[in-house]
């Protein structure tokens, strides 16, 4: 249990898929103009990195990785179909991307219009390829580990875009130089949260 909460807090404020990896970020620089609909888009990326991580952690234990087929046959043990982890990893996510934006559609018609094209772009969001990838870089061993790494990146990643679009809510009232106005300013906040964030690596879980 303890190494569950570990991976859930360090992938939130560590290991933060912005901060720490800068994965996601062209969504995450056109959208945190609002605070509302930022935690809109936020929120969906936590759903789809909860629900794609330990989906494809099970595909890429059981049916992917070598000898992961050896629990279907003996003959099956030496198989190894690693190669097609990118492509497996990306069709899961296409997949659960269209049911995440068929429920926005039907329950946040407003949201759905006010994402546009950045909620169909989930599927090619690099945070959410990214946070499969590392599932299976760094070789958690349960299901429980990979699902509570999902859900902390995913929060993590909401945590700091709708932090960066309040902050460019306040900037849009703030006296900021022309050349920096928009996306210049965008970037310098997103580094100095990065600093900031640098701060939770001091803790030891």
């Amino acid at each position: 249990m303890g190494d569950i909460v570990s991976i859930f807090v360090r992938s939130i404020f560590i290991d933060n898929m912005i901060f720490a990896y800068f994965l996601g970020m062209c969504s995450y620089l056109a959208v945190s103009k609002s605070v509302k609909i930022s935690a809109g888009l936020g929120l969906a990326v936590m759903c789809m990195l909860a629900i794609t991580v330990p989906v494809n952690y099970l595909l890429n234990r059981y049916v992917l990785s070598s000898g992961a087929l050896a629990w279907m046959s003996e003959s099956l043990r030496d198989v190894d179909l690693s190669f097609l982890s990118f492509i497996v990893f990306i069709a899961v996510i296409a997949s659960i991307v269209q049911v995440v934006e068929m429920v926005v559609e039907r329950f946040a018609p407003t949201l759905y219009s006010s994402l546009g094209i950045f909620l169909p772009l989930i599927a090619v969001n690099c945070a959410i390829l990214g946070g499969s990838l590392f599932m299976q870089e760094r070789g958690y061993q349960t299901l429980g580990e990979a699902a509570a790494f999902g859900l902390g990146s995913g929060v993590g990643w909401l945590l700091a875009i709708v932090g960066v679009a309040a902050i460019r809510e306040k900037l849009a009232y703030s006296n900021v130089p022309a050349p920096l106005r928009g996306l210049g300013i965008a970037f310098i906040v997103t580094g100095l949260m990065g600093m900031a964030f640098m701060c939770f690596m001091g803790i030891k879980l």
